[in-house]
C-alpha cells in the first residue's frame, strides 16, 4: 500500500563542523541527500520505505525520475564520503549519535542496494550489514529440554506440537469479539504508557483488520503523530496476542516510538533524516526491540495476568480461571523464541528448503502448520529481519536494565530516552 504523510515545519539543525571544506556541506544537506536516496531505493523495493512524511515533492521526484541501482550506489558512496568529512561538535552526545546513526544507515542502504542488484549474502552477513547485529546460533539440542518440559506439562499423548496446538485452541479470541478485546487491550496499554510518557496531544491511530498478509500486525506511521495499525485475521488470534499487539504496534511500541522521534528529532531539532524510515536498516532492530520489550515495561508479570483475568478473558468470553495455566505454558514456550531464527538462517543459507523450514517452525517453535507456512513466506519477503524481534528485545532489555536496575520508574525513563534518540544496535552493547 502507498504510505502518505504531510510535511512538517522544521527548525534549523546545526552544530556540525564541515571538515571537507571543498564540499562545505552541512549535516542538514547530507541528511537531505540521504532522505532522497532512501526514496530512490524505494522505487526498486516496495517494502523499503516503511514510513515517509517529508515534502511530497521529494517522493514525486523519486517516482518521476527513477534512478538505476548503479546510480544509487554511486550516490550512496558520495554520501558516505560526505559523512566522513563531517564531525559533530564536541561535548554533545546526541550530535555524535546522529552522525553514527547516519553512517550506519547509509552502510545498510548500500548493502540493500547490492542485494537488489543480485549480490547474495548469507544470513549472518545480511543481518550484520542491514541491522548492525548478528543473532546467536542455536542447535536442536538446545531446544530439546524446553520441548521435554512442555511434553511433561501438556495433557494428552502424541507430538508436543499437536498437544500444544490442542491446548491453545481453547484460548482463541472469537472473531466477533476481536474489536472488544483489542479496544480493551489498547486502552489498558495507553493508560499505563501515559502515566510515564508525555505524548503530543494530537497523537492517535486508526485500527483496521485485514487479511492475506505475511505478518500478524503492522504499524504504518503517517506523520503528524498519526498511525494506521493493521491486524491480520488470516489465522486464529490467541488471547495473549491482544496485549502483545496493542503494546507492540501502539503503546509504548511503534506508534509511540515514531511519534517521539517526530516530536523530539524532526520537529524540535530539525533532523530531517527521521522523516523517512527505511525498513531494512539498523533502525528496525531498535524499533522492533523496543516494541517487544515495551510489553514488559508496561506490565509486570503479575499485572499482566491480573489484567488478562479481569478484563481481556471476560471480553473474549474465555474462562478467567485458566489465566495462570495458559501463561505458565506460554512463558515456557517463550524459551523457543530463537528457534525461528535457526529456521530462517538455514533456509536463507540454502541448507533447507521451504517445506523443511516450515517443519522446523512446527517442531521447534511449536507453530501450527498454517502459521509455520506463513512464517516462511515472511522470511521470503523480509529475510534476516526476523532477528529484530528476539535479538532486538534482548539487546534493548539488557541496555535498559543495565541503566535502570530494579527501579520501575527509572526503567520507564531509560526506555523513553532510548525511543527518543538515534542510538544504534551496536551502541546498546557499549
Amino acid at each position: 500500500m502507498k504510505r502518505v504523510g504531510r510535511a512538517v515545519t522544521l527548525v534549523a539543525g546545526a552544530a556540525f563542523a564541515p571538515l571537507g571544506q571543498a564540499q562545505g556541506l552541512t549535516m542538514g544537506e547530507v541528511a537531505e541527500r540521504y532522505v532522497k536516496l532512501v526514496l530512490a531505493v524505494g522505487q526498486h523495493d516496495a517494502d523499503y520505505v516503511d514510513a515517509y512524511y517529508g515534502p511530497p515533492e521529494w517522493r514525486a521526484a523519486a517516482e518521476a525520475g527513477k534512478q538505476g541501482l548503479d546510480a544509487i550506489a554511486r550516490d550512496a558512496d558520495r554520501i558516505a564520503a560526505e559523512l566522513a568529512a563531517l564531525e559533530p561538535a564536541a561535548g554533545d552526545e546526541m550530535l555524535a549519535l546522529r552522525h553514527q546513526y547516519l553512517v550506519k544507515q547509509i552502510e545498510s542502504l548500500r548493502a540493500r542496494v547490492a542485494m537488489l542488484g543480485g549480490q547474495r549474502f548469507d544470513f549472518d552477513a545480511e543481518s550484520e550489514a542491514l541491522y548492525d547485529s548478528v543473532a546467536p546460533h542455536h542447535t536442536e539440542a538446545e531446544f530439546e529440554p524446553v520441548l521435554a518440559e512442555m511434553a511433561r506439562r501438556l495433557p494428552g499423548q502424541g507430538p508436543v506440537r499437536e498437544r500444544y496446538a490442542q491446548f491453545r485452541s481453547g484460548f482463541v479470541i472469537p472473531k466477533d469479539r476481536l474489536a472488544a478485546v483489542f479496544d480493551a487491550a489498547i486502552a489498558g496499554c495507553r493508560e499505563r504508557t501515559l502515566k510515564h510518557i508525555e505524548l503530543p496531544r494530537e497523537e492517535a491511530f486508526t485500527l483496521e483488520y485485514v487479511t492475506d498478509k505475511t505478518w500478524s500486525g503492522y504499524n504504518w506511521y503517517q506523520g503528524n503523530y498519526r498511525s494506521l495499525i493493521q491486524i491480520n485475521t488470516d489465522l486464529p488470534i490467541f488471547i495473549d496476542r491482544a496485549i502483545d499487539l496493542a503494546c507492540h504496534e501502539g503503546y509504548p511500541g511503534h506508534h509511540v516510538y515514531n511519534a517521539l522521534l517526530e516530536k523530539n528529532l524532526v520537529r524540535d531539532r530539525g533532523w530531517i533524516e527521521y522523516m523517512v524510515y527505511p525498513l531494512f536498516s539498523p533502525q528496525s532492530l531498535i524499533a522492533e526491540g523496543t516494541a517487544n520489550f515495551g510489553i514488559e515495561v508496561t506490565f509486570t508479570e503479575d499485572e499482566r495476568r491480573a489484567f488478562e483475568r479481569d478484563v481481556l478473558f471476560p471480553a473474549a468470553g474465555l474462562d478467567p480461571v485458566r489465566v495462570a495455566e495458559y501463561y505458565e505454558l506460554a512463558k515456557l514456550a517463550e524459551r523457543l523464541a530463537y528457534a525461528g531464527n535457526e529456521a530462517a538462517r538455514r533456509y536463507r543459507n540454502g541448507l533447507i528448503d521451504a517445506a523443511a523450514a516450515a517443519a522446523w517452525h512446527e517442531n521447534y517453535a511449536l507453530m501450527p502448520p498454517q502459521r509455520a507456512q506463513q512464517r516462511v513466506r515472511f522470511i521470503d519477503q523480509y529475510g534476516a529481519y526476523v532477528i529484530n524481534y528476539n535479538l532486538g528485545k534482548d539487546l534493548v532489555a539488557a541496555y535498559v536494565e543495565r541503566l535502570a536496575g530494579d527501579d520501575p520508574e527509572r526503567r520507564w525513563r531509560e526506555f523513553e530516552r532510548l525511543i527518543s534518540s538515534p542510538r544504534l544496535p551496536s551502541g546498546l552493547r557499549e
